[in-house]
């Protein structure tokens, strides 16, 4: 597919200072470009001329095919490219209405076929229809741009973005200034556009948002592209380690057993760190000794992440492996036991129809209750330990069909919400979440003494999950300490937090308001895939 945008040697000097130097970019149609940098790296010199504030020093920009020779906003405007600023300029002495139409106001004929006029009315519709797309509302769409909020002035930028035709939405650093509910729904917008085939670039210091929504990372230092990544393949870590510079990528999210230990260990080693610099700094010209005395700390800082990155490797081989194991044996149990008992099921069946004999009819019938019986509970336990509807259809359906197989046997109420659209998710993931439910579940009925419980899965972004599951029980009287509750032998928890850490997520426990326990687990993924 053909570049809608491309960005060849793009420089741009002010002065003596160079604020971009030779940028190479290419983006194409339905595509979401996320700009990483620290401040003053030259995203926002970059956005500049796309928005037509000031042209380049050297270079060329190519869009659609056509090489721009004019860097105004109305022309660059009238090619389809939008702009949604980091801060909203707007007419403060217009409307909301006048503010999300001015340029492209909607007209009605007049007496001249040449001429029209403004359709205040439709155009106030339309504006407030925009708005109510955005989940927000305004007491008249009459409001004087003066008199907004930060906020809301931002809003009504990014509505005037909505009214009209683009090809191209560039978004500023506007994803911070907002509501998270806001935030949310702009990012929902930005999927949406990139379904319907408008490229994007969006450009904020938040890392979470750049994964949750792009396609492909171009990140930059010193007023240059310093790497390009496939947001699927490359780690907020790494992400880092280029912005910075660091020669080498470190990991920073390495796991010993439980989240708390692991936060623990690793302020010790911030702590160890920051005495190694103290003492390298106070201790420089000193003798020998305690230049080795440095050294050694470095060398057991170092090897503190080496073990503690073993131990995650060691901790993920070993929960792949019992996935494995539980799947083999599931089969097994399956394939063979549950068939055989089928069989002689059937048998005693046949022997059944052949006897006439009252009391030997009853005892068959006993055993074939309890063969019965005994099938149930087999294909009850090959479905905790390999729910087959993962593997055929999907997170979403084994979930249901666990939850409500869980509600009748322990007799709690249980809620349930799953997005209709929930897509395919890669298959670790789908087991991490399912196992979490499980074992999430399985503290309600065990510890709880709740009566209701609701279970909720919600795709925050295109690469987060939010799981919650929250009860009316008896809650936590003090914040748990998982370490302890392992050496009582309570490990519901810690596999848990054990399972979120080994994907990057985040696990909070808290009590809610009027009585019971929250658990809540936001985990990263790749982007979903459509369910077919």
């Amino acid at each position: 597919m053909q570049p809608l945008l491309r960005l060849i040697n793009l420089s741009r000097n002010f002065s003596n200072l160079a604020a971009l130097v030779e940028v190479n970019l290419d983006i194409i149609p339905g595509e979401v470009i996320g700009l990483a940098g620290r401040s003053g790296s030259g995203k926002s010199v970059l956005i500049s001329i796309l928005a037509g504030l000031y042209p380049p020093s050297s270079g060329d920009v190519y869009f659609a095919g056509q090489r721009l020779s004019r860097f105004q906003p109305h022309a660059m405007r009238r090619l389809g490219i939008e702009v949604i600023h980091q801060k909203a300029d707007l007419a403060d002495d217009l409307d909301i209405t006048s503010n999300i139409f001015l340029g492209s106001e909607l007209g009605r004929p007049a007496r001249w076929q040449w001429l029209s006029m403004p359709d205040q009315k439709h155009m106030a519709d339309q504006a407030t229809h925009i708005l109510e797309r955005l989940g927000v509302s305004f007491l008249s769409p009459r409001e004087k741009a003066r008199n907004l909020s930060g906020e809301q002035r931002q809003i009504v930028a990014i509505a005037r973005t909505m009214a009209r035709p683009a090809r191209l939405i560039v978004v500023d650093e506007s994803l911070v200034t907002l509501s998270l509910a806001v935030n949310r729904r702009l990012l929902d917008l930005i999927q949406e556009w990139r379904d319907i085939g408008r490229a994007v670039v969006v450009a904020s210091s938040s890392l979470d948002d750049l994964f949750g929504v792009t396609d492909r990372l171009a990140v930059f230092r010193d007023g240059r592209i310093v790497a390009q990544r496939a947001t699927d393949a490359v780690t907020q870590e790494e992400v880092v380690a280029l912005l910075a510079g660091s020669p080498e990528q470190e990991p920073v999210t390495p796991i010993i057993w439980a989240l708390d230990s692991y936060y623990r260990a690793r302020a010790q080693v911030e702590l160890l760190r920051h005495q190694q610099a103290l003492l390298e700094n106070s201790l420089a010209a000193q003798d020998s000794r305690n230049q080795e005395l440095l050294a050694e700390l470095a060398n057991q800082l170092q090897a503190l992440d080496v073990a503690n990155v073993a131990l995650q490797v060691a901790q993920r081989r070993l929960l792949t492996e019992r996935e494995e194991e539980r799947k083999h044996l599931a089969r097994e149990l399956h394939d063979q036991i549950i068939q055989d008992l089928l069989s002689t099921n059937y048998s005693l069946e046949e022997i059944d129809d052949a006897l006439d004999q009252m009391e030997t009819t009853v005892v068959v019938a006993e055993a074939r209750s309890s063969i019965r019986s005994l099938i149930g509970e087999l294909r009850r336990i090959c479905s905790d330990l390999r729910p087959p509807a993962i593997d055929n259809l999907g997170l979403g359906a084994a979930i249901q069909s666990y939850a409500q197989d869980w509600a009748e046997r322990t007799g709690i109420s249980l809620t349930l919400q799953i997005p209709p659209k929930l897509g395919r998710l890669p298959e670790n993931i789908e087991l991490l979440v399912f196992r979490i439910v499980q074992e999430g579940l399985s503290n309600v009925r065990k510890h709880s003494r709740a009566t209701a419980v609701s279970l909720c899965l919600e795709q925050t972004t295109a690469r987060s999950l939010h799981v919650s599951i929250c009860d009316n029980g008896q809650g936590l009287p003090v914040a748990p300490d998982l370490a302890a509750l392992a050496k009582a032998g309570h490990f519901g928890l810690l596999g848990i937090s054990e399972r979120v850490a080994l994907t990057g997520g985040r696990f909070e426990l808290r009590n809610q308001p009027g009585a019971g326990l929250c658990l809540e687990i936001d985990i990263p993924h790749p982007r979903a895939t459509t369910p077919t």
